[in-house]
């Protein structure tokens, strides 16, 4: 059956071992947001809508395209955006209601870092009543804030520039829809001058519009006036020529008084004009004077009735509530943003992390079984427990969890094969607490067990075999029933134990020796545990585990490397040791908590 890479029990798992860390990303979110909305200005957002008046042309009126006028109606819709968002209305706005030496027209961009550190010592000065309190006065003078920097006088253009920035910045302009309204919104820190400049926006568009219809009208009746005197001198020219020709009587005329615009009849190869010709020149440029004093009297009739295309529909009123910041908003983000933060980073951390920190870990990189995981105990050695723990606190979940161990050991060694040796990646991994507790399960279980102790500085050499009644194991004496007498009780664990030599573990190597107390002591008592000595004291001291019948292999929790660990296993596989499994010291209780209920329902 094939593994997940990542199955669902793995990230249930990681998320109960970052909790803290994750819900301490989240607690700074929330926090750096909070920072933001107590030391952020209001900002009041007031609106104002316009109407356009389309233009469309009378042939599509009359046709009704309907393609052909949503077309028109996009272009003409978004040049009066265009037309509001122009300089040209910044400063007609900024002219009117004289912003530029109005002190509350200032840009929306926010204090600055020292400003806001200022404003949330202040909130907290006056939440806890610390005015005169030395701090406080030191802050006031905080280098960084830009609330007291000294106003230099700007030029005029200067000034001009940076108003119409700020109004740029302030100004917001957006079609309704696929109608022709527009709305107008103006963000502003006071709230009644974003309602007069929204308002003032409006108004100074349609004057605007007026403005220009004015000038365009203008400007046509100068024109209309200039052609009209232009065409009249022509038509009394023209009129003038055909009254003097006809006085003579003569169908000829000199080619020096030839109407205005060269007009000649040509006859028989000659050049000549004609009196039809003459009349109809000057009745001609008659209709076109007649034409241009109508159009002209019809301009100055209509120029007084201009309208312009939009008209407000709806005014701006003075804003109640900010419409920025929105705290809920900010609130919401800050914390799903610090819990993004604090997963991504918890990834990365279990990315980076090569230490032994989950069963699965173990089955998936080094195809082994973790038979135990012990907790924590609190104000016990360091953090894990005491030799006797075991005996001490029985329903404990140390007690529980090493209960299952032992329940896994007996099922993995077989009725006959009772010698365990017991070893760990480095000193202070918790291989002597699990050897003396697991020692003192077997003992109250009713089982002869025997704890040989190979390791002089495990805590069971230092702490329980203190006492100079111990003979120790001799290296040269060749008599295993010699070995036998020397074995002692702990009679506070309830086991029995044999203490190697005080020069070291490797009087214990020796195989023949070794070998003879095992089968000697095999007659008396059906559980061994051997103490070895870590993988850090050398590969060497591990020679003696081919002749146990396994080896249990302790690790600490977050702390054994699993590359060490992966190198003492292969280096016992290869050494034709067989391994039983792997113990987890010091493990965090979030991995414990089936253990925890099985403790919580045991009877007491």
């Amino acid at each position: 059956m094939s593994h997940e890479f990542i199955s669902l029990h793995d990230v249930f798992y990681f998320v109960r071992q970052y909790t803290v860390f994750i819900s301490a990303f989240c607690v700074a979110g929330l926090l750096l947001s909070t920072f933001y909305v107590i030391t952020s200005d209001p900002i009041y957002s007031a609106r104002t809508q316009i109407l356009i008046e389309p233009k469309i042309p009378r042939g599509l009126q009359q046709q009704q395209p309907a393609e052909v006028n949503l077309s028109l109606d996009t272009a003409q819709v978004e040049s009066q955006l265009a037309v509001l968002r122009s300089q040209k209305i910044a400063m007609m706005v900024i002219d009117d209601l004289g912003l530029m030496n109005d002190p509350s027209f200032r840009d929306i961009h926010g204090p600055g870092i020292g400003t806001r550190i200022r404003r949330a010592w202040a909130s907290i000065v006056d939440a806890a009543s610390l005015h005169d309190h030395g701090g406080y006065a030191a802050l006031e003078n905080f280098p960084w804030s830009d609330d007291k920097q000294t106003e230099v006088r700007q030029p005029e253009s200067e000034r001009e520039r940076v108003a119409v920035e700020v109004f740029d910045e302030g100004l917001e302009v957006q079609r309704v829809g696929v109608s022709y309204a527009i709305d107008i919104t103006f963000q502003s820190l006071e709230p009644a001058l974003s309602a007069r400049i929204a308002n003032a926006t409006a108004d100074a568009f349609v004057r605007e519009q007026v403005q220009t219809t004015t000038q365009a009208a203008g400007e046509g009746i100068v024109w209309l006036e200039k052609r009209m005197q232009e065409v009249g001198n022509q038509m009394n020219e023209a009129t003038r020529i055909a009254q003097e020709f006809r006085a003579k009587h003569d169908y000829s005329i000199d080619q020096n008084q030839t109407p205005v615009g060269g007009q000649d009849g040509v006859a028989g190869g000659d050049r000549q004009t004609t009196l039809e010709q003459l009349e109809v020149t000057a009745d001609t440029y008659r209709k076109m004077y007649e034409s241009l004093l109508a159009a002209y009297t019809n301009s100055v009739d209509q120029q007084p009735y201009l309208i312009a295309n939009a008209r407000v529909i709806t005014s701006a009123t003075s804003p109640k509530v900010e419409s920025w910041p929105r705290k809920k908003l900010i609130l919401a983000f800050g914390g799903l943003a610090g819990l993004v933060a604090g997963i991504g980073f918890a990834v990365a951390r279990r990315s980076l992390d090569r230490n032994v920190r989950s069963a699965q870990q173990i089955g998936r990189e080094l195809g082994l079984a973790c038979i135990g995981e012990l907790p924590h105990v609190r104000f016990k050695r360091g953090g894990f427990g005491r030799l006797d723990e075991v005996l001490r606190e029985p329903q404990s979940v140390f007690a529980a969890s090493l209960k299952s161990a032992k329940l896994s050991i007996n099922v993995a060694r077989g009725p006959s094969q009772a010698r365990i040796g017991i070893t760990s990646v480095s000193p202070g991994d918790g291989k002597a607490t699990v050897v003396s507790n697991l020692a003192a399960l077997y003992a109250v279980s009713g089982i002869q067990t025997l704890v040989v102790n190979a390791d002089n500085n495990s805590a069971v050499a230092n702490d329980l075999l203190k006492t100079p009644n111990f003979d120790v194991f001799d290296q040269e004496s060749v008599d295993a029933k010699g070995h036998v007498r020397k074995i002692q009780l702990i009679e506070e664990t309830g086991y029995y134990c044999l203490k190697s030599s005080e020069s070291g573990a490797g009087n214990l190597i020796i195989a023949k020796n070794l070998e003879n107390v095992l089968k000697e002591v095999g007659l008396y008592y059906k559980m061994t545990l051997v103490d070895l000595p870590p993988f850090t004291s050398g590969s060497d001291t591990l020679s003696i585990c081919p002749m146990l019948a396994g080896v249990i292999v302790v690790a600490q929790w977050g702390v054994t490397s699993m590359d060490q660990l992966a190198e003492l296993v292969a280096t016992l596989r290869n050494n034709n040791s067989t391994v039983l499994g792997v113990i987890l010291t010091k493990v965090h209780s979030a991995s414990t908590r089936d253990h925890r209920k099985l403790a919580a329902q045991a009877p007491r």
